[in-house]
């Protein structure tokens, strides 16, 4: 998968309906968000997500791309995320995908760490 291909499907991750993204995500996922239950795997994580509204827009920086094998992508990036006017939220993410069948990829890994502050 091209790069402006795997930044477009995680867009879609972000603000797609739950339909696409319950698609998107593999039976043997794992996931770590920012609020309980803190560790999803498989449909857990796309159940918990299908409750979750979804973002009016992300944009995504600091990109980074890497192909350690065949099949495999792994992703980070700094995404900032809106919905409506709601301040935008901000998490350091990594994504990876793997790929079942040709132009077929399915997200087996997800984890937002929002900014840290030191108390």
């Amino acid at each position: 998968m091209e790069d402006a291909r795997i930044w477009q499907f995680e867009e879609s991750l972000w603000t797609g309906d739950p339909a696409h993204y319950a698609q998107a995500i593999d039976d043997e996922a794992l996931m770590v968000v920012p609020a309980p239950p803190y560790v999803l795997k498989g449909r857990d994580a796309a159940d918990a997500m299908a409750d979750t509204p979804r973002w009016d827009s992300v944009d995504f920086a600091e990109r980074q791309v890497m192909r350690p094998q065949e099949g495999l992508i792994v992703i980070a990036y700094k995404a900032t995320a809106r919905r409506g006017e709601q301040d935008g939220y901000e998490a350091h993410c990594t994504s990876t995908y793997r790929r079942l069948a040709h132009e077929e990829w399915r997200v087996v890994q997800h984890q937002q760490t929002p900014p840290l502050t030191a108390s």
